[in-house]
């Protein structure tokens, strides 16, 4: 029997964040790159108490918090790069999962990020 290194689910988490920005995070194309089999990839996974498409959805949503904070880029464009239909399902997703419109989060959000902000624009010398 091969000996294979099973990733961690740090490394997998990192694979399908970097595919995510250029094609697409495919079970296939992650296992590929990890070098193991997609079947492998799963059992391993599973072993671990997870699914792959757990693991995709918990990375995207992860950059999702991040892009809506730190970034002013649109909506529509964060959800098209991290693999959703559009803008619509993009929001329907992140609503069932946080709870909050992805516009509120990014409002509610960047107030405590950035709390002196206002401070610091108000504040003329």
């Amino acid at each position: 029997m091969k000996l294979v290194h099973l990733p961690s689910r740090y490394v997998v988490r990192a694979a399908i964040a970097e595919s995510l920005q250029h094609n697409g995070a495919s079970l296939q194309c992650i296992a590929s790159q990890l070098g193991v089999s997609a079947r492998s990839l799963q059992r391993h996974l599973a072993e671990i108490g997870t699914s792959y498409s757990e693991v995709v959805a918990e990375v995207r949503l992860d950059t999702a918090c991040h892009l809506l904070v730190q970034s002013n880029e649109r909506i529509s464009d964060i959800a098209l790069r991290l693999g959703y239909a559009g803008a619509s399902s993009f929001s329907r997703t992140f609503m069932r999962l946080m709870k909050v419109q992805p516009v509120t989060y990014r409002r509610q959000h960047r107030k405590r990020s950035f709390p002196g902000n206002r401070l610091i624009e108000g504040n003329r010398y």
